[in-house]
Formats: C-alpha cells, structure tokens, sequence
C-alpha cells in the first residue's frame, strides 16, 4: 500500500510515518542534506537518525524516484518530500527558484511516475503541509509553497492511505 504522511513543522508526521513501517528492516530514504554550517539544520537530521533502528538500511545519496523503481523487499519510508523539493530545485539552478522550470517539472514527473508504479508492498512517504500558515514574504517561497502543494495533491491522488497528523493525532483522509 502507498501512503502519504501529511502534517505541518513538528506535527509528528515522522514520527507516525515511522510507526507504520515498524522495527524490521526497512529502506529508509532520507532526503534533507546538511546545508554547509548550518548547525540547527543538521541537529534536526540527527535526532530523525538517532529514532531509526539499526535494522533499518538508510540511504542518503541516490535519487528518490530511481530508489522507487527498484526498492529492496521490504517497506520503504521517505522522509520527507519537502526537503527533497528543495533538494531538486537547487540541482536545477536558481533561476527554478522563480520561474518555472522544465527540467524541475521532468523530475518531479519521475518522482510521481515511480510512485505511481511503485513495485513493492509498501511504501510511506512524508511531505509537509506548508499552505496552512503564512504567506511567504518571498516569491521564491511562494514558489515553493505552491509547488509542493500541487505536489501533495498528486501523490494523495495516487496512494491508497493518506494521514494528516496535528498535534501528534494522525487524522485519516483516505483509506483503500
């Protein structure tokens, strides 16, 4: 089963995700790269990989949607599709940070197209609900803002479960 893990900054999406795949082994896919000296950033990726269990296969490097189209047999967690947005748009210069962005758009249909195919029994992803809270003060956010809410919507069409979790409370939006 495909599910999508919504919820905002803190929310304790990742932490429900992670519930769902359990303590067996498991490919857990993360996404967010350290950002130079960025010290609170790489303390927020430190206490996601101190929760993991040592069963866990966790990589870091290769491209999410070639990770998909191949996974090991077992669950597969991604964590999350907020930070690998932003991952991706970098890769596609900054000018993709303002104006659309053809080979943006080709990436992110890969993504969707691994999802929609994907292999394997199960598959949690997490994404994070940005369109809730303020409007960014930056076109650049706002860019993203509506980019990844067009991207949730995309992927909640395709997965059977999809959860929004406030507060820690998993609330289910769709179930198959």
């Amino acid at each position: 089963m495909r599910t999508l893990v919504l919820g905002g900054a803190r929310s304790g999406k990742s932490v429900f995700a992670e519930s769902l795949v359990g303590s067996g082994p498991v490919l857990y896919v993360a996404t967010a790269r350290s950002f130079g000296d960025d010290k609170e950033f790489s303390q927020r990726i430190a206490i996601h990989a101190q929760r993991r269990p040592a069963s866990w296969l966790v990589n870091d490097e290769e491209d999410v949607e070639k990770l998909l189209t191949s996974p090991p047999a077992m669950p597969v967690l991604v964590d999350d599709l907020g930070t690998w947005l932003t991952h991706a748009t970098d890769q596609c210069g900054a000018q993709a940070w303002e104006a659309p962005s053809a080979p943006l758009d080709a990436k992110i249909e890969a993504l969707i197209d691994a999802i929609r195919h994907f292999p394997g029994d199960d598959l949690v992803i997490v994404s994070p609900e940005v369109g809730m809270g303020i409007i960014p003060e930056f076109k650049s956010g706002r860019i993203f803002r509506d980019r990844i809410g067009t991207l949730n919507q995309q992927i909640a069409e395709i997965c059977e479960r999809v959860v929004f979790v406030v507060a820690g409370l998993p609330l289910e939006l769709k179930t198959f």
